[in-house]
C-alpha cells in the first residue's frame, strides 16, 4: 500500500512539474527590455473549455443548472463571464507585474510602451468532487506590440498553465481557473526575465 501511494505522489508531481511549456513562437523580445510599462489586455476568441466551443460548455451548464434549480443556471453563466475581470485577468497581471517590478517594469490592465495582448485559447475547469479532483489549466497566447508603430514585436505561447492546490480546498471552478491565470502570470514574467536576461 505505501508502495502505491509513493507511486501516486511521485505521478501526480511528476505531472505538476513537467505539464507547462513555454515558448516564443515568432519575433524578438529584446524591445521589452527598455519599456516601463507593459499594458495587458484580455481577448476570449475561439476558446475551447474541456472538449467543447465554449459557446456548447455554457449551454449545456446553464440547461444542466436550470434543471436542478430554475434560474441558477442562468446565475452561473452570469458568474462565468464576470470571474474574467474580477478574478482572472486581475490575477494573472498581479502575479506577472509582481515578478516583473523587481525590474523596473511596470505591468497593469490598459495602456503601455509595449502593449500584450493575451487571448485565452483553451480553459480546463477542472474538478473537485472529495473523492477526486482534476487540476483546472489554461493555455494563453501572448502577442507583443510595439505602441508608438503598432508593430508586432513577439508571440509566446504558454500551454496548460495549472495550479496545483495541495490543500485540495479548490471546489469552486473559478477558484481553480484564477490561480491557473495567476500560474501563467508568474511563469510568463520568469520566462521574459530569463529570456531577454532583465
Amino acid at each position: 500500500m505505501k508502495k502505491i501511494l509513493m507511486l501516486a505522489l511521485i505521478l501526480f508531481i511528476g505531472i505538476g512539474a513537467f505539464g507547462q511549456s513555454i515558448k516564443k513562437t515568432s519575433g524578438s523580445l529584446n524591445s521589452i527590455k527598455e519599456a516601463k510599462a507593459i499594458g495587458v489586455s484580455f481577448t476570449y476568441e475561439n476558446m475551447k473549455v474541456g472538449k467543447m466551443t465554449e459557446e456548447k460548455y455554457v449551454k449545456e451548464k446553464i440547461e444542466a443548472y436550470n434543471s436542478k434549480k430554475s434560474g441558477w443556471g442562468d446565475e452561473w453563466h452570469k458568474a462565468w463571464l464576470s470571474d474574467r475581470d474580477e478574478r482572472f485577468e486581475p490575477k494573472f497581471i498581479e502575479l506577472f507585474s509582481k515578478y516583473l517590478k523587481d525590474k523596473d517594469i511596470n505591468a497593469t490592465l490598459g495602456d503601455g510602451e509595449i502593449l500584450m495582448k493575451v487571448n485565452v485559447d483553451f480553459i480546463e475547469p477542472g474538478f473537485n468532487v472529495g473523492v477526486a479532483r482534476r487540476s483546472a489549466s489554461v493555455d494563453f497566447t501572448c502577442i507583443f506590440v510595439n505602441k508608438s508603430d503598432g508593430k508586432e514585436i513577439a508571440t509566446i505561447v504558454i500551454k496548460d498553465a495549472s495550479a496545483n492546490n495541495f490543500g485540495g480546498n479548490d471546489y469552486d471552478v473559478g477558484f481553480r481557473v484564477q490561480e491557473s491565470f495567476a500560474k501563467g502570470g508568474k511563469e510568463l514574467a520568469k520566462f521574459l526575465i530569463k529570456e531577454i536576461k532583465l
